[in-house]
Protein backbone atom coordinates (compact mmCIF):
# COMPACT_ATOMS: atom_id res chain seq x y z
CA UNK A 1 0.00 0.00 0.00
CA UNK A 2 1.49 3.32 -1.05
CA UNK A 3 1.81 5.92 1.69
CA UNK A 4 -0.26 9.11 1.45
CA UNK A 5 1.28 12.37 0.32
CA UNK A 6 0.86 13.66 3.86
CA UNK A 7 2.96 10.87 5.31
CA UNK A 8 5.61 11.29 2.61
CA UNK A 9 5.90 14.97 3.47
CA UNK A 10 6.04 14.08 7.13
CA UNK A 11 8.76 11.49 6.63
CA UNK A 12 10.84 13.89 4.56
CA UNK A 13 10.51 16.58 7.22
CA UNK A 14 11.33 14.18 10.05
CA UNK A 15 14.38 12.93 8.23
CA UNK A 16 15.76 16.19 7.36
CA UNK A 17 6.77 26.19 10.87
CA UNK A 18 3.57 32.39 10.48
CA UNK A 19 6.00 31.03 12.94
CA UNK A 20 3.73 28.41 14.44
CA UNK A 21 4.78 29.39 17.90
CA UNK A 22 4.42 33.04 16.97
CA UNK A 23 1.37 32.62 14.75
CA UNK A 24 -0.50 31.00 17.62
CA UNK A 25 0.00 33.81 20.09
CA UNK A 26 1.81 36.78 18.56
CA UNK A 27 -1.21 38.33 16.89
CA UNK A 28 -2.50 39.36 20.30
CA UNK A 29 0.87 41.03 20.97
CA UNK A 30 1.08 42.78 17.62
CA UNK A 31 -2.27 44.47 18.22
CA UNK A 32 -1.24 46.11 21.48
CA UNK A 33 -0.33 49.78 21.56
CA UNK A 34 2.85 49.30 23.56
CA UNK A 35 5.79 47.77 21.69
CA UNK A 36 8.75 46.16 23.39
CA UNK A 37 12.25 46.96 22.24
CA UNK A 38 13.85 43.58 21.50
CA UNK A 39 17.25 44.94 22.50
CA UNK A 40 15.84 45.52 25.99
CA UNK A 41 14.53 42.00 26.12
CA UNK A 42 16.35 39.28 24.21
CA UNK A 43 18.91 39.08 21.42
CA UNK A 44 18.85 37.27 18.04
CA UNK A 45 20.96 34.42 19.44
CA UNK A 46 18.30 33.83 22.10
CA UNK A 47 15.56 33.50 19.49
CA UNK A 48 17.74 31.13 17.44
CA UNK A 49 18.49 28.96 20.47
CA UNK A 50 14.79 28.67 21.34
CA UNK A 51 13.72 27.76 17.81
CA UNK A 52 16.60 25.31 17.43
CA UNK A 53 15.38 23.45 20.51
CA UNK A 54 11.77 23.55 19.34
CA UNK A 55 12.79 22.25 15.92
CA UNK A 56 14.78 19.33 17.31
CA UNK A 57 11.96 18.39 19.67
CA UNK A 58 9.34 18.45 16.90
CA UNK A 59 11.56 16.43 14.57
CA UNK A 60 11.69 13.72 17.21
CA UNK A 61 7.90 13.85 17.63
CA UNK A 62 7.33 13.63 13.87
CA UNK A 63 9.74 10.71 13.51
CA UNK A 64 7.68 8.78 16.06
CA UNK A 65 4.41 9.74 14.34
CA UNK A 66 5.72 8.67 10.94
CA UNK A 67 6.63 5.24 12.31
CA UNK A 68 3.16 4.84 13.81
CA UNK A 69 1.50 5.82 10.53
CA UNK A 70 3.69 3.43 8.57
CA UNK A 71 2.70 0.58 10.89
CA UNK A 72 -0.98 1.41 10.40
CA UNK A 73 -0.60 1.49 6.63
CA UNK A 74 1.42 -1.73 6.55
CA UNK A 75 -1.41 -3.45 8.40
CA UNK A 76 -3.68 -2.58 5.48
CA UNK A 77 -5.61 0.17 7.22
CA UNK A 78 -6.21 3.48 5.49
CA UNK A 79 -6.57 6.94 6.99
CA UNK A 80 -8.35 9.46 4.72
CA UNK A 81 -6.08 12.35 3.76
CA UNK A 82 -8.12 15.13 5.46
CA UNK A 83 -8.37 13.08 8.66
CA UNK A 84 -4.63 12.34 8.59
CA UNK A 85 -3.77 16.02 8.14
CA UNK A 86 -6.01 16.96 11.06
CA UNK A 87 -4.51 14.24 13.23
CA UNK A 88 -0.95 15.32 12.49
CA UNK A 89 -1.73 18.98 13.05
CA UNK A 90 -3.35 18.19 16.41
CA UNK A 91 -0.44 16.04 17.55
CA UNK A 92 2.09 18.62 16.37
CA UNK A 93 0.40 21.42 18.29
CA UNK A 94 -0.16 19.31 21.38
CA UNK A 95 3.49 18.26 21.53
CA UNK A 96 4.66 21.81 20.93
CA UNK A 97 2.49 23.31 23.64
CA UNK A 98 3.60 20.61 26.07
CA UNK A 99 7.29 21.42 25.62
CA UNK A 100 7.54 25.14 24.87
CA UNK A 101 7.38 26.42 28.48
CA UNK A 102 10.20 24.07 29.44
CA UNK A 103 12.28 25.46 26.57
CA UNK A 104 11.46 29.05 27.53
CA UNK A 105 12.58 28.36 31.08
CA UNK A 106 15.75 26.64 29.88
CA UNK A 107 16.79 29.74 27.94
CA UNK A 108 15.43 32.14 30.58
CA UNK A 109 13.18 34.04 28.18
CA UNK A 110 9.81 35.59 28.82
CA UNK A 111 7.07 34.45 26.43
CA UNK A 112 5.70 37.92 25.66
CA UNK A 113 9.20 39.29 25.15
CA UNK A 114 10.10 36.39 22.86
CA UNK A 115 6.96 36.92 20.82
CA UNK A 116 7.55 40.63 20.32
CA UNK A 117 11.25 40.23 19.61
CA UNK A 118 10.66 37.44 17.09
CA UNK A 119 8.22 39.58 15.11
CA UNK A 120 10.63 42.50 15.17
CA UNK A 121 13.54 40.40 13.92
CA UNK A 122 11.40 38.78 11.22
CA UNK A 123 10.14 42.15 10.03
CA UNK A 124 13.80 43.10 9.56
CA UNK A 125 14.93 39.81 8.11
CA UNK A 126 17.71 41.33 6.00
CA UNK A 127 19.37 42.58 9.17
CA UNK A 128 18.86 39.29 11.01
CA UNK A 129 19.29 36.55 8.35
CA UNK A 130 20.16 33.82 10.85
CA UNK A 131 16.97 34.44 12.82
CA UNK A 132 14.93 34.49 9.63
CA UNK A 133 16.46 31.23 8.40
CA UNK A 134 15.97 29.51 11.74
CA UNK A 135 12.33 30.56 12.07
CA UNK A 136 11.47 29.76 8.45
CA UNK A 137 12.98 26.31 8.87
CA UNK A 138 10.43 25.72 11.62
CA UNK A 139 7.69 27.24 9.46
CA UNK A 140 8.49 24.82 6.65
CA UNK A 141 8.34 21.92 9.07
CA UNK A 142 4.85 22.99 10.10
CA UNK A 143 3.84 23.40 6.45
CA UNK A 144 5.00 19.88 5.61
CA UNK A 145 2.90 18.46 8.41
CA UNK A 146 -0.31 20.46 8.04
CA UNK A 147 -0.33 21.50 4.40
CA UNK A 148 -1.06 25.05 5.57
CA UNK A 149 0.98 27.84 4.01
CA UNK A 150 2.66 29.73 6.81
CA UNK A 151 6.16 30.62 5.59
CA UNK A 152 6.34 34.38 5.24
CA UNK A 153 3.33 35.11 7.43
CA UNK A 154 3.48 38.45 9.14
CA UNK A 155 1.65 40.11 12.07
CA UNK A 156 -2.06 40.26 11.35
CA UNK A 157 -2.03 37.04 9.34
CA UNK A 158 -0.83 38.44 6.02
CA UNK A 159 1.84 36.79 3.88
CA UNK A 160 4.43 38.02 1.43
CA UNK A 161 2.91 38.73 -1.96
CA UNK A 162 5.46 36.44 -3.62
CA UNK A 163 3.90 33.48 -1.82
CA UNK A 164 0.36 34.01 -3.10
CA UNK A 165 0.65 32.60 -6.64
CA UNK A 166 1.67 28.96 -7.06
CA UNK A 167 2.47 27.39 -10.41
CA UNK A 168 0.58 24.31 -11.59
CA UNK A 169 2.70 21.28 -12.44
CA UNK A 170 1.59 18.39 -14.68
CA UNK A 171 1.79 14.87 -13.28
CA UNK A 172 4.67 13.77 -15.53
CA UNK A 173 6.71 16.83 -14.61
CA UNK A 174 6.02 16.23 -10.92
CA UNK A 175 7.42 12.70 -11.09
CA UNK A 176 10.63 13.89 -12.76
CA UNK A 177 10.95 16.75 -10.29
CA UNK A 178 10.43 14.40 -7.33
CA UNK A 179 13.37 12.26 -8.44
CA UNK A 180 15.58 15.36 -8.71
CA UNK A 181 14.35 16.62 -5.33
CA UNK A 182 15.04 13.36 -3.45
CA UNK A 183 18.46 13.02 -5.10
CA UNK A 184 19.35 16.55 -3.96
CA UNK A 185 18.38 15.80 -0.36
CA UNK A 186 20.32 12.54 -0.38
CA UNK A 187 23.37 14.28 -1.83
CA UNK A 188 23.16 17.03 0.80
CA UNK A 189 23.01 14.49 3.59
CA UNK A 190 25.86 12.52 2.02
CA UNK A 191 28.12 15.56 2.08
CA UNK A 192 27.41 16.17 5.75
CA UNK A 193 27.96 12.51 6.65
CA UNK A 194 31.28 12.51 4.82
CA UNK A 195 32.38 15.56 6.79
CA UNK A 196 31.37 14.00 10.11
CA UNK A 197 33.18 10.75 9.31
CA UNK A 198 36.33 12.61 8.27
CA UNK A 199 36.28 14.22 11.72
CA UNK A 200 36.12 10.79 13.33
CA UNK A 201 32.64 11.29 14.77
CA UNK A 202 30.45 8.32 15.64
CA UNK A 203 27.09 8.69 13.90
CA UNK A 204 25.52 6.31 16.42
CA UNK A 205 26.28 8.71 19.25
CA UNK A 206 22.94 10.42 20.07
CA UNK A 207 24.56 13.85 20.39
CA UNK A 208 26.33 13.42 17.06
CA UNK A 209 23.15 12.16 15.40
CA UNK A 210 21.35 15.25 16.72
CA UNK A 211 23.99 17.56 15.32
CA UNK A 212 23.81 15.68 12.02
CA UNK A 213 20.07 16.32 11.87
CA UNK A 214 20.55 20.00 12.67
CA UNK A 215 23.12 20.50 9.93
CA UNK A 216 21.00 18.61 7.43
CA UNK A 217 17.92 20.63 8.33
CA UNK A 218 19.90 23.81 7.82
CA UNK A 219 20.70 22.95 4.20
CA UNK A 220 17.97 20.52 3.13
CA UNK A 221 15.35 23.04 2.04
CA UNK A 222 17.88 25.12 0.13
CA UNK A 223 19.30 22.03 -1.57
CA UNK A 224 15.89 20.77 -2.59
CA UNK A 225 14.69 24.20 -3.67
CA UNK A 226 17.79 24.82 -5.77
CA UNK A 227 17.44 21.44 -7.48
CA UNK A 228 13.82 22.18 -8.33
CA UNK A 229 14.79 25.63 -9.56
CA UNK A 230 17.10 24.03 -12.09
CA UNK A 231 14.01 22.22 -13.40
CA UNK A 232 12.06 25.48 -13.60
CA UNK A 233 9.88 24.57 -10.62
CA UNK A 234 9.30 26.38 -7.33
CA UNK A 235 9.21 24.58 -4.00
CA UNK A 236 5.68 25.87 -3.37
CA UNK A 237 4.59 24.59 -6.76
CA UNK A 238 6.15 21.21 -6.04
CA UNK A 239 4.33 20.89 -2.72
CA UNK A 240 1.04 21.99 -4.29
CA UNK A 241 1.41 19.36 -7.03
CA UNK A 242 1.99 16.61 -4.47
CA UNK A 243 -1.23 17.65 -2.76
CA UNK A 244 -3.10 17.78 -6.06
CA UNK A 245 -2.09 14.24 -6.99
CA UNK A 246 -2.28 12.84 -3.45
CA UNK A 247 -4.86 10.23 -4.46
CA UNK A 248 -3.16 9.23 -7.72
CA UNK A 249 -1.81 5.66 -7.30
CA UNK A 250 0.98 6.18 -9.85
CA UNK A 251 2.27 9.20 -7.97
CA UNK A 252 1.94 7.42 -4.65
CA UNK A 253 3.93 4.41 -5.85
CA UNK A 254 6.62 6.56 -7.46
CA UNK A 255 7.10 8.69 -4.37
CA UNK A 256 7.16 5.61 -2.14
CA UNK A 257 9.88 4.05 -4.31
CA UNK A 258 11.92 7.25 -4.23
CA UNK A 259 11.60 7.39 -0.48
CA UNK A 260 12.66 3.75 -0.12
CA UNK A 261 15.65 4.35 -2.39
CA UNK A 262 16.64 7.36 -0.32
CA UNK A 263 16.41 5.41 2.93
CA UNK A 264 18.59 2.64 1.52
CA UNK A 265 21.20 5.13 0.35
CA UNK A 266 21.26 6.89 3.72
CA UNK A 267 21.55 3.59 5.57
CA UNK A 268 24.46 2.66 3.32
CA UNK A 269 26.13 5.90 4.34
CA UNK A 270 25.71 4.92 7.99
CA UNK A 271 22.92 7.38 8.84
CA UNK A 272 20.88 6.09 11.82
CA UNK A 273 17.32 5.39 10.67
Amino acid sequence: MAPSSTNLALLTAAGATAIYLAARTLNKSSSTEQSLDPEDCIQPDDVIAVFDDLFLHMQSVLAQLSQQIQQIQMSGQSIPEPQLRQLLKGEFERALLARQKEIYDKHEVDEDCLQEATWEFMENGDEFPKVKACVERFQKLYENVTGERVVGRRPGGGVDAALVNVQEIPKEVLLEAASVYFDALTSAMGGIVTKFKSQGQNLRDPSVAQQLQMEFAAVANDAGEEALKQEGITLDGFKAAIEKYSSDPDVGRSLAMLQMKQQQQLMALGVPM
